[in-house]
């Protein structure tokens, strides 16, 4: 299962070298930087000097300006964070996830071997952490068990956790074989949607639901939030996918309609006749 580290809005360059360091002593190599502080951070010296041999890690490591962009390909993420927030995903141990994702029936897939389906790791800014936003989107989030009197991990450190929690749960080195069998439920038929594709298809779906009066944009509670880890526990497929976007665009065209007072058209146009 191909595996990324996302780091967001990492404000020190020292914790970027420090995350290649983790993730090669791993056997990891996808890492995705989200507008980091620092422009030039692949390039700077503490980031060199922390990665420690990892340069090959940097120099495949990618920058870009939205999740959205670090999350193609992506159909499984998880957030990181000390503490269970009040709403979103629901918080588990590394160890106890990741059993559970590699016991969960296996889905045909198109992904490409240059854009493989996977899971992705979210670490948020030093400063901020991560944002709600951000976790809500994710279908986990991980707690790595610490001393609840001082449980604070830098990144470096925290993502060297994950990765070998991840890296034990596939089975070590050397050792593909005993990868957990899958269930033998019955898979989905068809690839499964990427996180970048449920995204698009939520904002299409958002803006359904403001047309119908169903969503009040000034007003909007938790109802996206809701929507998104509703679609994160139902692993809907591309296909899926288009059929959900084909429906808001026919609401959103019949919204239209209405308020231009035209005729209705499609099923209700023909029901008329």
């Amino acid at each position: 299962m191909h595996t990324r580290f996302i780091l967001i809005q990492t404000s020190h360059a020292g914790n970027v070298g420090a995350a290649a360091r983790a993730m090669k002593t791993m056997g990891f190599d996808d890492l995705v930087l989200v507008a980091p502080r620092w422009p030039n951070v692949l390039r700077r010296e503490e980031t060199i000097q922390r990665a420690s041999g990892a340069l090959d890690v940097l120099e495949k490591c990618r920058i870009v300006d939205t999740l959205d962009e670090a999350l193609e390909g992506v159909d499984h993420l998880c957030a990181t964070a000390m503490t269970p927030r009040d709403f979103g995903p629901p918080t588990r141990w590394p160890r106890e996830h990741f059993a559970q994702l590699l016991a969960a029936p296996a889905a045909p897939t198109d992904a490409s071997p240059t854009q493989p389906a996977g899971v992705a790791f979210l670490f948020g800014s030093e400063r901020f952490g991560m944002c709600n936003e951000d976790v809500y989107r994710c279908h986990a989030c991980l707690s790595i068990p610490s001393n609840p009197e001082f449980g604070s991990l830098n990144i470096g450190a925290a993502l060297q956790v994950i990765a070998y929690e991840w890296r034990l749960a596939l089975g070590g080195f050397g050792a593909h074989a005993q990868i957990p069998a899958r269930s033998s439920a019955q898979p989905p038929s068809g690839a499964l949607a990427d996180a970048a594709q449920v995204a698009g298809m939520l904002t299409h779906l958002e803006r359904a639901l403001v047309d119908l009066g169903f969503l009040d944009p000034a007003a909007p509670k938790k109802l996206m939030p809701r929507l998104n880890q509703l679609f994160n526990r139902a692993s809907v497929t591309e296909e899926e996918i288009h059929i959900l976007r084909g429906i808001a665009k026919a609401v959103v065209q019949q919204s239209t309609f209405v308020r231009q007072g035209k005729p209705l058209r499609g099923a209700d146009a023909g029901a008329k006749g």
